[in-house]
């Protein structure tokens, strides 16, 4: 991560934290979400939508200003753009986050039970 001095607001900065730490549980040693793929491909979009929902949730918990949560919807709606062939993606994508939420905030093992 980038200094938070290189962010316009601590609340830029802890986003793009959080969507980090959403990748982080796609380690197959957490959450085991992973695909390979190129940075155009399905399996890559899937990703970043997982990990910008994270964020989103994440920003929600710590009460982040709604001004830094229409920067990832804006984010979230590119990608979408990507996957519009998918009509399952958003409710799996939001599961995924769910559960990688639970894991960053020590909520269980992310399994969702």
């Amino acid at each position: 991560m980038p200094s938070p001095k290189w962010f316009d607001s601590p609340e830029a900065y802890y986003a793009t934290l959080y969507h980090e730490l959403g990748h982080s549980t796609g380690h197959p040693s957490r959450l085991a979400r992973f695909a390979e793929g190129t940075f155009d491909s399905s399996e890559y979009s899937k990703e970043e939508l997982v990990a910008e929902m994270t964020a989103a949730f994440l920003c929600a918990e710590a009460g982040i200003s709604p001004a830094s949560i229409d920067d990832q919807a804006a984010y979230v709606g590119a990608w979408l753009k990507v996957l519009k062939n998918d009509s399952r993606l958003i409710v799996t994508a939001a599961a995924q986050a769910e559960k990688a939420a639970d894991l960053i905030l020590g909520r269980g093992d992310g399994s969702g039970v």
